[in-house]
């Protein structure tokens, strides 16, 4: 797709994630930093970066993390599922991140596309071909689940969860190791497309209106 858009001088958006980074340090990772994958899947996403690179026509990657939504299979639905049907959850704590809602990312990249169509290409360049989208602030994956629970509670759906536990890394393996770090520096986002996002409690709430009016058979 990005060799058939480079030969028609087409700009193409193509979408990242944090994986291809460490995860190491606690300071925001900048579109410019190392990459260094910890899996096999960040290492199949960063390869898909260099093969939109090597096609030599205008694109803009965007890199995202921690994604959710009302509708589909994601964090957020999980943890409301087995908060009805368990009474002690157990999340991991030390990994950092941004809660990030399909909504914010499509928000930002209608943003992005919208605000001059005709200099795309020049805006992409500017940009390096490459920029994060998240919602502002962080939390850990534990301070998100806390925020969900207690959402949906206050819309009054009905609950089991009684208590959150908090895990270590090394206490919840997963099949792709996941970055302990995955804060994103939005700099980029700001000054070349002026667009700032939304925090990611502000754009957890009407994804969490949506779920409860479907938990409560709205």
């Amino acid at each position: 797709m990005a060799q058939w858009a480079a030969s028609r001088g087409i700009p193409i958006v193509h979408f990242s994630t944090d994986y291809v980074f460490n995860g190491r340090g606690e300071r925001p990772w900048c579109e410019d930093a190392p990459t260094d994958p910890l899996s096999v899947y960040g290492a199949s996403k960063l390869a898909g970066e260099e093969a939109i690179r090597k096609a030599k026509g205008s694109h803009l990657i965007v890199r995202t993390s921690w994604v959710y939504a009302a509708r589909g299979t994601n964090f957020l639905r999980t943890i409301a599922r087995l908060a009805r049907e368990r009474s002690e959850l157990k999340v991991v704590a030390d990994q950092i991140g941004s809660p990030t809602s399909a909504r914010v990312i499509a928000g930002a990249v209608t943003g992005l596309l919208a605000s001059d169509f005709s200099n795309l290409g020049e805006r992409f360049a500017r940009a390096g071909g490459v920029v994060n989208i998240a919602a502002s602030g962080e939390t850990s994956w534990h301070g998100f689940a806390t925020r969900i629970v207690e959402g949906l509670r206050t819309r009054g759906v009905p609950l089991s969860v009684e208590t959150i536990l908090r895990l270590r890394t090394e206490e919840y393996p997963t099949k792709a190791i996941r970055p302990r770090n995955s804060r994103f520096d939005l700099s980029r986002l700001r000054e070349v497309f002026g667009l700032t996002t939304p925090s990611w409690s502000e754009a957890l709430e009407p994804e969490l209106d949506l779920l409860a009016q479907e938990m409560c058979g709205g």
